[in-house]
């Protein structure tokens, strides 16, 4: 007599490998199907870049589950009617899937959860992509951590990290006839136009790259990491955020790698624990993208400026440092680290934009756009998050430029325009006097922007906002 077969529902844990969903699903010996349900009710649809991204690594996916023996069914719909439905059509005994943190998430899921076990489906929920659960590191007073520091030191003080899961061997695969779609019916691509040629030139989706750049990463990089992850013309950060976010490398493999390679990575797996840190405040705060983690900044007066907010989106701001990292994100679908901040805060303290619309921008540009780092972010460099800097902490573009890009060659990279400039210049076009900036081909205003605003008044004008909002307190 056949068996009654399993699903995996994969989402954002596209990997064979060290997915306990998929894992534990094979271990029954049950004919296994792998689904993945494009969500029609998502409370934040996928961004332009991720929806690239994710064509991509679901390609990837069905390569590497045919490997083992298994077919990825791609569906749409709303996933508390879609999955149920199926699992009653193929005779389903029991669901899997890793677990996720949003507050949507955790609410559909739980939905899903009762609807299935109302028709007697199983249902059975994993931790794969986090290192621990945002509930499982506690305060002394049996609370959750709202600073990262001694969050992060209680999480190396605890048990370390179970080794990594193997994939399957030969799993049974389920033959169920399901009416599904291909990648190409998702329609994820960009088309008229095609803006997406800068991040193919950049990424590679999918675990095999993945675990390939985390190698490289390692043997080449992670030791001068704590001084060059601050240097955007420089190769050294992993650049494994995308893979992170999509789930192509879990970071319990990421942290495998890194105590077996025997060297000091102690720096790079902070930056792990940060996005482990960012969840439990995601978890514990639903609406951490789009609300003050500290309600005193609800009532700061932020300013309504269109041009201001297309200026930096696109890069053209008039300070280089800011613009270069706009074109960048623009280009490739990615942005430095250090950048971020930089053009973060010229968003949100240069111009008096709130910082919801950077996050809403970042989403849609990103293609390792995070619900959780995302939103951790910009809330930190707004100082209306937890832990945050203060937001008096006000980044000096040029400054900050001079001392993390201090030969202007990102800047040259990303603003061709101003690469004849010497160094001294680059970063102040308008401090160069008329023959230097005849001899770069450099007509201030039109060749590239003149500063949209001035430094030291938008400086004055943000401690004044930030003065009035803490007055009403």
């Amino acid at each position: 007599m056949p068996q009654n077969p399993v699903i995996v529902r994969f989402r954002s844990d596209l990997r064979i490998a060290d997915n306990p969903a998929l894992f534990e699903a094979a271990k029954t010996g049950a004919p296994v199907l792998p689904l993945y349900i494009v969500d029609t009710e998502a409370e934040k649809p996928l961004g332009a870049a991720s929806r690239w991204w994710l064509h991509h690594s679901l390609t990837r996916l069905t390569e590497d589950l045919r490997e083992i023996g298994l077919s990825l069914r791609i569906v749409k719909g709303d996933p508390e009617i879609t999955l149920p439905s199926i699992a009653q059509d193929i005779g389903a005994k029991a669901v899997y899937w890793n677990r996720r943190y949003d507050g949507y998430g955790v609410a559909k899921d739980t939905a899903i959860k009762t609807l299935l076990e109302d028709n007697d489906i199983d249902a059975h929920s994993f931790k794969g992509n986090l290192l621990r659960e945002p509930w499982e590191v506690k305060t002394g007073s049996g609370g959750w951590y709202k600073v990262f520091t001694p969050y992060w030191r209680a999480c190396l003080a605890d048990t370390p990290p179970a080794a990594p899961l193997p994939a399957p061997k030969d799993p049974m695969a389920c033959h169920a006839d399901i009416n599904g779609l291909s990648i190409d019916d998702l329609k994820l691509l960009p088309t008229e136009p095609d803006w997406s040629g800068g991040l193919s030139e950049r990424f590679t989706p999918g675990s095999a790259a993945a675990h390939k750049k985390l190698a490289a990463f390692i043997d080449e990089a992670v030791q001068d990491y704590p001084e060059d992850r601050d240097r955007p013309a420089k190769h050294g950060t992993s650049r494994l955020s995308p893979h992170l976010a999509f789930g192509e490398i879990s970071p319990r493999q990421i942290w495998d790698a890194c105590k077996n390679s025997g060297k000091d990575c102690a720096k790079f797996l902070a930056e792990i624990g940060w996005r482990e840190f960012s969840y439990v405040l995601l978890f514990y705060n639903p609406k951490l993208g789009s609300e003050n983690f500290k309600p005193a900044f609800d009532g700061f007066e932020w300013r309504e400026d269109a041009a201001g907010l297309k200026a930096w989106q696109f890069g053209n701001t008039g300070y280089p440092m800011v613009d270069a990292g706009m074109r960048e994100l623009y280009a490739t679908g990615w942005q430095h680290n250090r950048v971020r901040m930089i053009t973060a805060s010229f968003l949100i303290k240069h111009l008096l934009i709130n910082w919801t619309q950077g996050e809403q921008w970042f989403w849609d540009t990103l293609v390792d756009a995070d619900p959780a780092s995302n939103a951790a972010g910009w809330q930190w460099v707004a100082g209306s998050g937890a832990d945050a800097s203060p937001y008096f902490r006000i980044f000096n573009p040029f400054t900050q430029g001079e001392k993390f890009d201090p030969e202007g060659a990102y800047i040259s990279r990303w603003i061709p325009e101003l690469s004849k400039l010497p160094k001294k210049y680059i970063h102040r076009p308008w401090e160069a006097p008329q023959n230097v900036l005849d001899y770069a081909g450099v007509t201030l205003g039109k060749t590239y922007p003149k500063p949209i605003v001035d430094h030291k008044q938008a400086r004055e004008r943000a401690l004044a906002a930030y003065k009035d909002s803490r007055s009403g307190d």
